[in-house]
């Protein structure tokens, strides 16, 4: 990113998009963006910036005078739009880099998000408290635990004063509380967060659902740090078969042969085609960062079930054959293969055996 040095207009104070502060270099792309630094720039840029920075220009242009009212509405009605649209792209990317354990660039995206979200919404709506979540957990995996503490009382706070939250808002609420108090060792406390956490979760998509599926994997880290290696056991397994399924239904969507028109000749009426379930940026990269994590675990307990080796292999095979990584889903297909020559289950066995043939068709 090519830096300028800025000659501020007389009695226009700059400041940088970061911390705030007297800015002194200018985004020579987006000229709507200023920095203190070289670090935040750079910062800036690998955070957010380099996906956003075309559309800052359009945003924070001057408004241009519009002769109707008509215009000035249908103006504001596409600002809105693009700055919801923002909303998301910069929460999403904030959760990725947060999965990737990239903290130090998540907070450029949170504090994007935060902003656009004040923007539409208000100071003290609802719609802030993804962003204050986000920033709490980028401060949690940074070690900066009083900060954090900061940015979670604000949407705890924010959450306790709006009626009717939904239920996967608290969900995240108590998912955070629960990491920093992880963080702290309070392991008690810990436990009872992320209880909360996935009592909500299961009250908004269901208990066998990838969106509670987190609740469950960092209670299981909490109680393999106790040394109750049994119970974090059982909760690694049930976070590989919610994935394990999820994921297999999303392969097999993809690779389903479609039924051919009904009728014949110009009459013929198509199939209705029913909408392909898939994985956003953040949810690829947790199930990334999820299911490897586990993985590894379960390879350094080769005097464990196999099955749960094989379950895990299976899962990571499909997650990059979904990811269109076909050498990294033939890897792991491979191990389950090999992992499955001690199993029991026959049909599991097929199952892998069978997506390898996919595998292999499609490369």
């Amino acid at each position: 990113m090519t830096l300028n040095p800025l000659a501020f207009p007389k009695g226009v104070k700059l400041t940088c998009e970061l911390c705030q502060k007297p800015a002194f270099l200018q985004c020579i792309l987006c000229r709507v963006t200023y920095y203190c630094c070289v670090e935040h720039q750079r910062a800036d840029w690998l955070g957010i910036h380099e996906k956003i920075c075309q559309t800052l220009t359009i945003l924070r242009q001057p408004v241009p005078f519009l002769p109707s009212e008509e215009e000035r509405q249908n103006r504001e009605g596409e600002f809105l739009k693009q700055k919801s649209h923002m909303i998301d792209l910069t929460r999403t990317t904030g959760q990725k880099l947060l999965f990737e354990g990239k903290h130090e660039q998540a907070v450029p995206a949170a504090m994007q998000s935060l902003r656009f979200a004040i923007d539409v919404y208000g100071i003290a709506s609802i719609e802030l408290v993804p962003s204050y979540l986000i920033l709490g957990e980028a401060s949690i995996g940074m070690g900066r635990l009083s900060q954090a503490e900061e940015y979670l009382a604000q949407a705890e706070w924010t959450v306790l004063k709006t009626p009717n939250v939904s239920a996967a808002i608290k969900s995240r609420l108590h998912r955070n509380l629960g990491l920093l108090h992880a963080a702290r060792s309070d392991f008690p406390e810990a436990l009872r967060q992320l209880a909360d956490d996935i009592y909500h979760a299961s009250e908004e998509y269901g208990p066998d659902d990838i969106g509670t599926s987190g609740g469950y994997f960092h209670m299981a880290n909490v109680f393999f740090r106790q040394g109750k290696r049994d119970v974090a056991d059982s909760l690694y397994r049930q976070v590989t078969e919610i994935w394990h399924s999820h994921l297999d239904r999303i392969v097999r969507s993809r690779t389903r042969t479609p039924e051919p028109p009904k009728g014949v000749g110009p009459g013929a009426v198509e199939q209705e085609v029913e909408e392909e379930e898939g994985l956003d940026e953040a949810q690829e990269a947790e199930a990334i960062q999820v299911l490897n994590s586990i993985c590894d675990m379960r390879e350094q307990q080769p005097s464990k079930r196999s099955q749960d080796l094989v379950s895990v292999c299976h899962a990571l095979a499909m997650l990059y054959f979904v990811l269109h990584d076909i050498k990294m889903a033939k890897e792991f297909g491979r191990k389950a293969v090999v992992a499955s020559e001690n199993n029991l289950d026959d049909d599991f066995s097929r199952n892998v055996v069978e997506f390898m043939k996919v595998c292999e068709r499609v490369n």
